[in-house]
């Protein structure tokens, strides 16, 4: 089957003619169900010839290490070079994959495979040991370089919500420009990427976190400029901050005040005299994902003055984790008002399949609907994913921003 059509019953499975017809995983659909298939090509042959074990599958909210479940391999068709795994996924269902060849049988403990609640521990440590080796789908051109630095590849089922944008990715834009950001009170230097569109001095503003994935792993630019000509998007200024390395975002994202008082003092003035913006607070969005979520919304409730619209995707509001089941220290401040989103434009979004992530969002959606600030929710069918981020992260734009289209 190629996506729901059926490979002709007369070609062998293995054979040259056959493998001309997988692209990547194969689905049919069933009702609101797909089931699905995704396949490995041993470039080593059959069990005869190749050294090959295991074929891991990590698929992004279904396998991977924030589920409690059972790691699972593609299996072998005997006497082929043909490996494959089956589920079955709803058909609205968007995420990223990756596959782990291994020539071991024993990556993971053995204890995991028996029982009915694995051991999380032990589970996390395998895929720990695994992901540096993880690649992307061969057979698959809708591959890039993931979040956690290895290869992922896309599978978007036939109800999986639009993606404003990115649905034309080579839409003609002008260049970003790239500058070096040298922090006094951070005592660090970062690269900044500056994408304008339009020319007006009173452009709105947005602060996009974790900027070298959206500058370098899943380019924004076209999206964007597809956007603002089609008068979806007012004409901005867009800046992308670098997060440097995984220590310095671990200790700057997550509600780090030094950080956001560097970016209004140092950095903000700086981006103005090369791409001047509005500086009023509801024309300036801060955008992030999972830490940077966290710090779009801290970022919002402590500067209302200057950060006027909030978006939030799978934002880690758990943290610091210290055994609250309500969440972290952003919805304690809200449930005794220390903290207060009047004012703010906020775009809420998490996956259902990451689990700790999506309820403490639902505990931050709770005390958000107590005021009466524009709030948008979205719950996605996926996990803790960049490519049901994209989507997310265009819809916010639209949304937040749609009073100055209007205009």
């Amino acid at each position: 089957m190629k996506h729901g059509v059926n490979v002709t019953d007369t070609t062998a499975t293995g054979s040259a003619a056959w493998w001309e017809g997988i692209d990547g995983p194969q689905w049919q659909r069933h009702g609101e169900v797909c089931h699905v298939t995704f396949y490995w090509r041993d470039a080593a042959g059959t069990e005869q010839t190749s050294p090959l074990k295991r074929v891991w599958i990590y698929i992004t909210g279904v396998t991977d290490h924030h589920q409690n479940s059972v790691p699972q391999t593609l299996s072998r068709l005997p006497g082929t070079d043909v490996w494959q795994w089956s589920t079955s996924l709803p058909a609205s269902w968007r995420g990223s994959y990756c596959f782990m060849p291994s020539e071991r049988e024993d990556d993971f403990a053995p204890s995991l495979f028996h029982g009915i609640t694995p051991d999380m521990s032990l589970l996390r440590e395998g895929w720990r040991r695994l992901l540096p080796n993880a690649v992307a789908d061969p057979l698959n051109q809708q591959s890039w370089l993931g979040g956690r630095g290895h290869a992922v590849s896309a599978l978007s089922l036939p109800d999986a919500p639009v993606q404003p944008g990115w649905d034309l990715p080579n839409v003609p834009h002008s260049p970003p420009l790239c500058i070096q950001w040298h922090s006094k009170r951070l005592g660090n230097t970062r690269r900044i990427w500056i994408y304008a569109t339009g020319e007006s001095e009173e452009r709105p503003l947005a602060l996009l976190l974790d900027g070298q994935f959206w500058a370098e792993s899943l380019p924004v630019w076209s999206p964007l400029a597809h956007l603002t000509d089609q008068g979806q998007l007012p004409p901005a200024v867009y800046v992308l901050i670098d997060a440097i390395d995984t220590a310095h975002r671990s200790a700057e994202l997550p509600c780090n005040t030094d950080f956001w008082l560097a970016l209004q003092e140092e950095l903000l003035p700086q981006i103005h005299r090369i791409a001047p913006f509005s500086d009023r607070p509801e024309h300036t969005l801060v955008a992030g994902q999972s830490f940077g979520g966290l710090a779009a919304m801290f970022a919002g409730l402590n500067w209302p003055q200057r950060f006027g619209c909030v978006l939030s995707q799978s934002g880690s509001y758990w943290w610091p984790s210290r055994g609250n089941r309500h969440g972290g220290v952003i919805i304690d401040k809200l449930s005794r008002g220390e903290l207060s989103p009047q004012g703010l434009r906020i775009w809420l979004e998490a996956g259902c399949r990451e689990p700790l992530i999506f309820r403490a969002n639902q505990a931050l959606l709770q005390q958000l609907q107590h005021s009466q600030q524009p709030l948008f929710w979205r719950q996605v069918d996926g996990g803790h994913d960049a490519l049901c981020w994209r989507g997310g992260l265009t819809a916010g734009l639209m949304a937040l921003w749609q009073p100055l289209v209007q205009a």
